[in-house]
């Protein structure tokens, strides 16, 4: 025979997620923070076409990713900002006209 009883209400609903505050990052987190806050700092200080700065990538990064990163630094800072391969890494610097890749548009004629 089935045995039955009384249990508390809150049983029947779904479990409370903890949260995302009391949980520890991984070192690995704690320095992708860290290089984002690093990148943050970087495009704030893009004030002018003159201004222009130099990242160098670690042996383990990925260029494709540092370069993602970098332009979700500069859309969150809100600035359009070129970035450009270097022999050491990327170049960055504020979008100008002569910067903007046109890369799969046709060339206007004037006429």
């Amino acid at each position: 025979m089935a045995r039955i009883q009384r249990v508390d209400s809150g049983m029947m609903d779904a479990p409370k997620k903890r949260a995302a505050a009391a949980q520890e990052l991984t070192p690995e987190q704690r320095e992708r923070q860290r290089q984002q806050r690093q990148f943050t700092r970087l495009i704030v200080q893009l004030n002018g076409v003159a201004d222009v700065f130099e990242v160098r990538l670690a042996k383990n990064e990925k260029p494709i990713t540092v370069r993602q990163r970098l332009l979700r630094a500069a859309a969150d800072a809100d600035k359009e900002v070129a970035v450009r391969r270097s022999p050491n890494g990327f170049l960055v610097g504020l979008m100008t006209h002569e910067r903007r890749s046109n890369r799969g548009r046709k060339k206007v004629s004037a006429g």
